[in-house]
């Protein structure tokens, strides 16, 4: 490396970058390897939803109230009471279950990965792995990112149910809405591919969350308290790329697929 390029103001936030999509790619090519780790891959998905299930399910009744009764507020003001139902489940289904799903399980479970394999690092483990011949994103990695995958699609569909439940009872029960124009709207401009975009972005957020959270984990700095530091940067990271990626998923699935009806 040069003089010039190392003196670039943005020449470490770029070799970070390269670094985690180089990690990215390496765990996307060892799925494929065997032997795969199925007994470690169980564990960690038991693990991830066992810290997640509980806060994902208390976050996501007051979340879809909120949306539930911001947007039935709205709609009553523009007198559009018949598509409260509607725009109440899709802004559920497409936005909010996805990234709630997200925030936990890069909040909670990908902090645990980070943690775990921070740890495993500084007591040098992974080094000792690698001079015996094992690879650690292979053994380690891969099972971790694959359960938070598994996990946060499970979840999405966790939050997509219990939102919509949610918004159901505080629009028909406390704005004084009609169950039958609710689905009736809801059944009228809802689509299977809303079911299949939710599912596909947490997903793409578990995989995103595990690597980092592992990248991080891969890569602490001064000992015990580089190990902290890296979960930190783990689930900010996380976040910031979350929000990215979910406005790039929803405005290409907004130019692919038609709307219902048009």
């Amino acid at each position: 490396m040069t003089t010039a390029t190392a003196n670039f103001p943005g020449a470490g936030a770029l070799r970070e970058t390269g670094r985690l999509f180089a990690l990215a790619l390496d765990v996307v090519v060892n799925i494929f390897r065997r032997p795969f780790q199925t007994r470690e891959f169980i564990q960690q998905c038991w693990f991830i939803a066992s810290v997640t299930i509980l806060p994902t399910a208390l976050v996501a009744i007051p979340f879809g109230a909120i949306v539930a009764l911001q947007l039935g507020t709205l709609i009553v003001q523009l007198g559009a009471q018949s598509f409260t139902g509607a725009a109440s489940v899709l802004a559920i289904i497409q936005q909010a279950a996805p990234l709630v799903t997200a925030l936990l399980v890069a909040g909670a479970g990908g902090s645990a990965i980070c943690a775990d394999i921070g740890s495993r690092t500084i007591r040098e483990e992974i080094d000792a792995m690698e001079v015996l011949g094992v690879s650690p994103i292979q053994r380690l990695v891969v099972p971790r990112v694959l359960a938070a995958m598994l996990v946060a699609v499970l979840l999405n569909g966790l939050v997509s149910v219990v939102g919509v439940m949610g918004g159901y009872f505080f629009n028909v029960v406390l704005q004084g809405g009609t169950p039958g124009a609710y689905l009736a709207s809801f059944s009228a401009l809802a689509q299977l591919p809303d079911l299949w975009i939710s599912e596909l972005k947490a997903l793409i957020y578990g995989f995103i969350a595990g690597v980092v959270a592992a990248y991080r984990g891969l890569n602490p700095k001064g000992g015990p308290k580089g190990v902290g530091d890296a979960v930190n940067q783990s689930v900010v990271i996380t976040f910031l790329l979350l929000f990215f990626v979910n406005f790039v998923l929803t405005a290409v699935y907004l130019q692919v697929v038609p709307a219902k009806g048009s």
